[in-house]
């Protein structure tokens, strides 16, 4: 197994997550090959695990956290790190230590950039990007929001941990619709997923439902938002994860525009 930077005739494999065998990916659309183009002068760097025959089995990206709405300076923060698992496509990679060998890589890697250490987000579920692996690495947990941790391992004595940067923004109202905020960032084909099931399922709901995409590829409006990826039925969360089908979705916006909101009546002045 070696582990090198993506080859450039692979980038289309990496926006798939290494799942190009998957409908879902097709579903998800472009949206994490542009953001893929844009953060290519921004410092992301992307690394991918192969096996002894040379098939990518896994992968890491990563870049500075002045990126995304996550409080740090001077650190890199990793998006994702992923070894496929499923029999389709590839087959499963899992188990072999690729995982490992990956975020080992990436650490050498932003050691050598002048990072003063590398971020991570973890789950406290038992599921993706499970927060009890990272520790298992070396990393602390520095921070919680819900189900999700932030945890991170210094380099230098002198570098401040990071730390969520929280929002309680919502969506505005309009009366008499229902307003679908997609908060969508490009990054995360699940996310990207989300976005896409939602677009369609507003427009099939009717005139009564209007569809707002807010682009938090900027870091500012992660941080106006305390995100760069959520989805909103009027000023209510959504649960994305996992991504909802578009059915649920579907129903759960129609459910919703047979009852929009309306503005409440003025009492009259004397």
């Amino acid at each position: 197994m070696i582990v090198i930077d993506l080859p450039e005739d692979q980038e289309d494999l990496y926006c798939h997550c290494l799942e190009e065998w998957s409908d879902e990916m097709r579903e998800a659309g472009d949206l994490k090959r542009a953001w893929f183009v844009r953060m290519k002068d921004r410092g992301l760097r992307v690394k991918v695990a192969m096996d002894e025959q040379g098939v990518i089995g896994g992968m890491i990206h990563y870049g500075p956290i002045e990126n995304v709405p996550v409080q740090g300076i001077g650190l890199y923060y990793v998006y994702c790190i992923w070894v496929h698992g499923y029999r389709q496509g590839r087959g499963n990679f899992q188990g072999k230590g690729m995982g490992t060998a990956l975020l080992a890589a990436a650490e050498e890697d932003a050691r050598q950039r002048g990072a003063g250490g590398l971020v991570a987000w973890g789950l406290a579920l038992p599921v993706f990007m499970r927060a009890a692996w990272f520790r298992r690495h070396g990393y602390v947990e520095v921070d919680r929001n819900g189900a999700m941790r932030l945890l991170w391992k210094r380099f230098h004595e002198d570098s401040a941990a990071p730390s969520w940067m929280k929002s309680d923004r919502k969506p505005k109202l309009v009366d008499g619709k229902v307003v679908v905020t997609s908060v969508v960032n490009g990054w995360c084909p699940a996310g990207n997923l989300v976005h896409e099931r939602a677009r369609r399922a507003a427009a099939a709901a009717g005139p009564n439902v209007l569809f707002h995409t807010v682009d938090a590829f900027e870091r500012n409006v992660g941080l106006e938002w305390g995100t760069n990826g959520a989805l909103f039925v009027d000023d209510k969360p959504v649960r994305t994860g996992p991504p909802p089908s578009y059915e649920k979705l579907r129903a759960m916006i129609a459910r919703r525009a047979r009852h929009p909101r309306h503005p409440k009546p003025v009492a009259p002045s004397t």
